[in-house]
């Protein structure tokens, strides 16, 4: 298998002009976050996790501004960042459906659960609605084995699921406005 290459280095980063990481923000980290930290390199996670409640994601210009901020090289906020599954790179959607994918819900039934919701919103997993709406996930386990299959809908456990019940599912999700 070939390994695949990205020009990270090379790579133009937009940026606008308000910083992702505000003052505010650098402010809470230098006085809440740091000291409990031997290095700065140590308060990267709760920085990123700070950075994506914030905004939804992290976007390439804040991975900069952290960088800076914590003196790290920018690979090392980046690789960091696209490492751990629980860091959003890109937009998600209004509503995270996730579904299951642990040994319990695969054997009674995810990947119908999952073609189903593929089939209802028109998405691949890993992928956003064109309305932004919707994001599709699969997740290694949600602890609900007794209920399997199971699905997180935002943050709404749905247990016993069936693929002829995902389109009410997904009809009835409530607006988060």
């Amino acid at each position: 298998m070939a390994w695949t290459t990205k020009d990270s280095g090379g790579m133009k980063v937009a940026r606008r002009a308000e910083p992702y990481l505000t003052q505010a923000m650098r402010d809470e980290l230098t006085r809440d976050i740091l000291p409990r930290y031997e290095t700065t390199r140590a308060a990267l996670l709760p920085t990123l996790h700070m950075l994506q409640h914030k905004h939804g994601w992290i976007p390439a210009q804040a991975m900069l501004e952290a960088a800076e901020f914590l003196k790290l090289a920018p690979a090392e906020v980046i690789d960091t960042a696209s490492f751990y599954e629980e860091y959003w790179l890109k937009p998600k959607g209004k509503h995270l459906v996730q579904v299951c994918r642990s040994i319990a819900c695969e054997f009674c039934g995810q990947p119908e659960i999952t073609q189903a919701v593929r089939a209802k919103l028109g998405i691949d997993v890993g992928e956003t609605t064109d309305d932004g709406k919707f994001t599709l996930i699969e997740l290694e386990c949600i602890g609900a084995c007794a209920g399997a299959p199971a699905i997180l809908i935002d943050h709404t456990l749905h247990e016993g699921v069936t693929p002829e019940a995902i389109p009410a599912l997904l009809d009835n999700v409530p607006d988060p406005h």
